[in-house]
């Protein structure tokens, strides 16, 4: 582990997961060293310190890796919340963000990506996504956002994936009966937050060692 006067993180751009501890961060206002990468070049030392080579990492200044997105950020909140992200009821909170890490992101990769799996029959895989969208739309005939009057962790983490559906096929997407999920959606997509943790950063490349 290399000593840290920041933490420092390891991002992909597109990434949903890297999407929500980027937002975590900045929220949170949370100084760190961000490192771009790409997926298909991953830098050694982002495999030295999280062997399991996915993203988001970071690297903390105590030694600790923290290798998951939603432990990012929690961690982020957990020094600053300005705008009260954890303030929504924490086993509803879970529940949005189990079922949208499990079956609605596995449905979403086959719906998005069913070349990748050969051996499954993904025809099915767009409607359960649909079958998810629903319940979050009925979500949001009773608030403006997931769990009340403000964006709270579940919105957060479950914007990225949800903005990632809605590229497979925008024009349907647009034209579905979800109209409360698409004026979150796009709530979030116009955010300075969303702008700003979107911007293109030169990738990192281990720095050249002069003897």
């Amino acid at each position: 582990m290399p000593d840290l006067d920041l933490p420092l993180l390891y991002s992909f751009r597109r990434c949903p997961y890297a999407m929500r501890a980027r937002m975590a961060l900045r929220v949170a206002a949370i100084d760190f060293e961000h490192r771009a990468i790409l997926l298909k070049d991953k830098p050694q030392e982002m495999l030295d310190a999280s062997p399991k080579g996915t993203v988001p990492v970071l690297l903390l200044a105590d030694g600790r890796v923290l290798e998951e997105s939603i432990d990012i950020m929690r961690w982020a909140l957990a020094q600053n919340d300005p705008q009260n992200w954890l303030d929504a009821d924490p086993e509803q909170t879970n529940a949005l963000i189990t079922a949208n890490d499990g079956d609605f992101k596995k449905n979403l990769d086959r719906y998005k990506y069913p070349s990748r799996h050969p051996d499954e029959d993904c025809s099915m895989a767009e409607e359960n996504c649909m079958t998810y969208l629903r319940e979050l739309e009925t979500l949001l005939n009773k608030n403006k956002f997931l769990l009340g009057a403000h964006p709270t962790l579940a919105d957060m983490a479950l914007f990225p994936f949800v903005r990632q559906f809605s590229f497979v096929d925008k024009e349907k997407f647009e034209k579905a009966d979800l109209p409360n999920l698409q004026s979150w959606r796009h709530y979030f997509l116009k955010s300075e937050l969303f702008q700003t943790i979107m911007k293109k950063r030169p990738i990192w490349k281990t720095p050249d060692i002069i003897a």
